[in-house]
């Protein structure tokens, strides 16, 4: 072998033996372990072993359900419902009688509230709705519905153009407690939109460890903002926590008006680091 041959070959296992090395260098894009750790959780600053969020499709509109909800209703069905009965049916679940239209339903009065099949506690809403047009009736008597989180949270549906009534009944209130921020209603017939965060209270018995609280964003306008609610849907009286299930049914409120809704979905909420 000559001297520049084993000048080649030399060179040669060097490259061969720096590249692992080389592989086994931290890609800083990737994070680092040598950060602080964050206070209360098992993660370093940067971690590169904290999990990632799973992949969700957005919709392909605004106001479109993104490809993790469920879609209550599309226009087509209420597949997704059933109704609490009234008179002979009292005390039953029955299939929905409200009025299905073009693209809509429509609250059918007097035949009692819609609750979902399924049953949610943490959930992103999005709702669509609108007043009856031209409007009928004065105060709670005009275009009144409620969106019931749990069957038991109520945000308030009812016309709000140019129809004064009391401020925690009025539209978007946290029924009875809370009034909204402002009042972005538009005219009797026009739909109007209820994007709602909710996070579900937490009770041992009937004793609560953390309140519902809820956020609304009413036709793009926010009106309240992770608002603690004060317990369950009472007339004329404070609300008050009891025992109550972890998950409930989703309610609609037939209050006699003809409301009408449409593009319904939910999402449910998880916790922060899940596995993908």
């Amino acid at each position: 072998m000559t001297r520049n041959d084993f000048l080649k070959v030399s060179a040669a296992a060097a490259l061969a033996s720096a590249a692992p090395a080389q592989d086994k260098q931290p890609n800083p894009d990737l994070g680092f372990t040598d950060t602080p750790m964050l206070p209360g959780m098992p993660w370093h600053v940067h971690d590169p072993a904290r999990p990632h969020p799973k992949v969700v499709v957005p919709g392909n509109a605004p106001g479109a359900p993104p490809s993790d909800a469920i879609v209550l209703f599309d226009g087509t069905g209420l597949s997704k419902w059933q109704q609490r009965g009234r008179g002979e049916n009292q005390g039953k679940l029955i299939e929905p009688t409200w009025k299905l239209g073009d693209g809509y339903f429509e609250v059918a009065g007097n035949s009692g509230d819609l609750v979902t099949r399924d049953k949610f506690g943490d959930c992103q809403l999005h709702v669509e709705w609108a007043s009856p047009a031209p409007p009928h009736g004065n105060s709670q008597s005009r275009g009144n519905s409620g969106v019931i989180l749990m069957s038991r949270f109520e945000i308030q549906v009812l016309d709000a153009w140019e129809n004064p009534t009391y401020a925690d009944g009025q539209t978007a209130a946290i029924y009875g407690q809370w009034p909204p921020l402002v009042n972005p209603a538009r005219r009797p017939g026009e739909w109007n939109t209820y994007d709602i965060v909710f996070e579900a209270p937490r009770l041992t018995g009937d004793q609560v460890t953390k309140p519902a609280f809820v956020t609304v964003i009413y036709n793009g306008v926010v009106v309240h903002h992770h608002k603690e609610i004060l317990g369950p849907m009472v007339y004329r009286q404070v609300a008050h926590y009891t025992a109550q299930p972890a998950e409930a049914p989703l309610l609609l409120q037939d209050h006699h008006d003809p409301v009408r809704y449409r593009n319904i979905w939910i999402r449910r909420l998880g916790g922060y680091d899940q596995a993908e």
